[in-house]
């Protein structure tokens, strides 16, 4: 299991953890070690920190990041490696094909590298080909990122297996009363704050929509000045705020209070692997309003669970908002419980669970110990 922090795997990974334990296997975390560290000790996992710069492409810092693979995987000897974030898939897989341990990469997502265009997107796909090469095992988020590799050549048919993103618990996210008929809409991005995301269309379409329907709330929550490129800061957020164009609430532990009280979720992104918030969203029986781009779209049925409008494009975010505005009651109360229903059918996390067991008998049918690899 691959992730970018120590908190990913708590966050989004905890049930395969929870899992792989139960059925009597040793895991290892190798990752920035972070505050939840204490609560996956509490699991039982062992964790191991892993030195790395999470940005960008240094050919001289990966060089060194495949050594530290090599060595943590020469001192652990794991059995099998999992393997869920970009740097991880692929100097991991290079450093474990060098160690001769089976490794399954899953891809959560490209990155902007991937799909930077030019010089970058060819560094970046000659290092997935090298890197992949002869896996038996690699998992996508979502068809069109696996359809992408096979197209491009990067993977075989046989190697592709596709999941529902890493699953929900469906009793913890369970479907939530809908707000009351009467109240003004409330429309939620979770994200990180990034543009990549699509906050700037975010606050242009709460622009727009406020202009006709000044009652509408919008509110974005999630983290500022996060290590990205595309990254924004507080101060910009704050004059958004000044403006009154948004509500910003931050960050919390638990989004379903925030997710029970909004009417609507949003998320304008380029691109996904398998949005976490619009499956918990709409597992908690809300509608969605989201990009049509890869990700996304497999969590949308459009105009039954929610809306799909273009991607960068703030009038068209607008419209879909202003489309859910003028649903009756009974109407946006039946999208979000068509919601649950196919969450319930295509989400549930013992789907990501069991197709890990199968991976694992295939990978190392004796296997006692297993390694969760995060950068």
């Amino acid at each position: 299991m691959t992730v970018n922090a120590s908190w990913n795997i708590w966050n989004f990974r905890r049930p395969l953890v929870e899992a792989l334990l139960a059925d009597g296997h040793q895991v290892t975390i190798l990752a920035p070690k972070d505050d939840a560290v204490p609560k996956l000790e509490a699991m039982g996992c062992s964790v191991r920190h892993l030195e790395m710069n999470v940005k960008g492409i240094n050919p001289l810092q990966d060089f060194k990041l495949i050594r530290r693979f090599r060595q943590h995987f020469r001192e652990n000897q794991p059995d099998v490696i999992l393997s869920f974030t970009i740097k991880n898939n692929i100097f991991g897989a290079i450093a474990a094909k060098a160690a001769r341990i089976p490794f399954a990469p899953n891809v959560t997502g490209l990155g902007t590298a991937f799909l930077s265009g030019g010089l970058l997107e060819r560094v970046a796909v000659m290092l997935y080909k090298t890197a992949f090469r002869k896996l038996p095992i690699v998992f996508f988020q979502n068809e069109d990122d696996q359809s992408l590799f096979i197209d491009r050549g990067l993977v075989t048919q046989s190697q592709a297996h596709r999941l529902p993103g890493s699953g929900i618990d469906l009793e913890r996210f369970a479907a939530a009363a809908y707000p009351s008929k009467g109240e003004a809409p409330v429309f939620l991005m979770i994200a990180r704050l990034l543009r990549d995301k699509g906050v700037l269309e975010f606050i242009d379409a709460a622009r727009g929509v406020k202009a006709h329907h000044p009652q509408a709330r919008f509110q974005l929550l999630g983290a500022t000045d996060a290590e990205n490129r595309t990254a924004i800061d507080r101060n910009t957020v704050q004059s958004w705020e000044r403006e009154d164009v948004i509500e910003y609430l931050g960050t919390v532990e638990d989004v379903r209070p925030k997710i029970e009280k909004a009417h609507c979720v949003v998320l304008p992104s380029y691109r996904e692997g398998a949005p976490r918030t619009l499956i918990e969203a709409a597992a908690m029986a809300r509608p969605i309003i989201a990009t049509d781009v890869p990700g996304c779209r497999a969590v949308v049925d459009h105009q039954n669970t929610g809306f799909l409008c273009e991607v960068r494009s703030a009038d068209s975010l607008a419209a879909a908002c202003e489309a859910f505005i003028a649903l009756p009651q009974d109407e946006r109360v039946a999208m979000g419980e068509a919601g649950r229903l196919k969450m319930e059918r295509e989400y549930g996390q013992s789907i990501v669970v069991n197709a890990y067991r199968d991976a694992l008998r295939t990978l190392a049918p004796r296997t006692t110990t297993v390694a969760v690899y995060g950068s």
